[in-house]
């Protein structure tokens, strides 16, 4: 059985705050170890639930969060950026039966989530898909839609699991903290938040065929809006984005794949001067 996961570290029990969220931070050592221990965790579940193959999608930062010698040795892993499909990245080869995302944390409109922000936290103020507001987690588990994959364990703090809860049926949860506020949470501890990964993994896995992935109608009415007005006037350059007011800009993608690849490419794109 095939397994695919996607791992950020915001919603890792122990991170709280930026100390722990970036190389040269405070507590980024302990950041990376608890946040590859819940993926080890969710993993270690997984093949007791009969996962032969597992791909993870390092999905923080500069893509080089996990400490990946510490991973199962079969396992293969997405690192770094630029990649088409973002934090779903190797979704597409196929053969997948289920998806996790693990570490999440909710969207940049949610009030109550910890370190809540939306794919690009510095530069993206909010985006939508067909006039629903999106988190990472929203997108993450529509691009899986596209090829089939159901969502079925999601782990980061309460805002994100009952932001995620309301789009992803059923979807077996782990609370890794309680939100106070954008850096502040009430955490359970690291080893605690792995057992229960674990547990929701194995249970998860196990019961992969009662879940349906989560697809959106095509196609896909996309709309960013940014934080400062320049890229907003930039992309309208391009005659296939429309510029909807001073912030804002709509592509309308064929399908979720797409709409990732359109999102990938104005988050990483910067011109170089030869």
């Amino acid at each position: 059985m095939k397994l695919y996961i996607s791992a950020d570290i915001e919603g890792v029990a122990g991170v709280v705050s930026r100390d722990q969220g970036g190389p040269g931070s405070f507590e980024y050592d302990n950041g990376r170890k608890w946040m590859t221990a819940e993926v080890c965790a969710a993993c270690d579940g997984a093949i007791e639930a009969g996962a032969t193959e597992i791909v993870i999608s390092d999905s923080h930062g500069n893509g080089q969060s996990l400490l990946i010698d510490e991973l199962p040795e079969f396992v293969r892993v997405v690192r770094c950026w630029p990649r088409p499909l973002d934090m779903m990245e190797g979704i597409q080869e196929g053969g997948f039966a289920a998806a996790m995302l693990i570490g999440y944390h909710a969207g940049a409109t949610n009030q109550d989530g910890n370190l809540a922000h939306t794919v690009h936290g510095l530069v993206i103020r909010s985006i939508s898909i067909n006039g629903v507001i999106a988190s990472e987690a929203y997108i993450s588990a529509a691009t899986a839609g596209d090829y089939g994959v159901p969502i079925v364990l999601i782990s980061g703090d309460d805002a994100f699991v009952k932001e995620s809860s309301e789009f992803l049926d059923d979807v077996k949860t782990v609370t890794t903290k309680l939100a106070l506020g954008m850096l502040s949470a009430s955490t359970i501890t690291p080893s605690r938040s792995c057992q229960l990964i674990h547990d929701a993994a194995k249970t998860a896995l196990g019961a992969a065929e009662k879940y349906s992935p989560f697809v959106v109608t095509t196609p896909v009415n996309l709309e960013v809006e940014f934080k400062h007005r320049l890229p907003a006037e930039l992309l309208n350059f391009l005659p296939f984005v429309k510029r909807s007011d001073a912030f804002t800009i709509e592509y309308v993608a064929n399908d979720m794949s797409d709409a990732s690849r359109f999102l990938s490419f104005i988050t990483n794109y910067e011109p170089t001067l030869i």
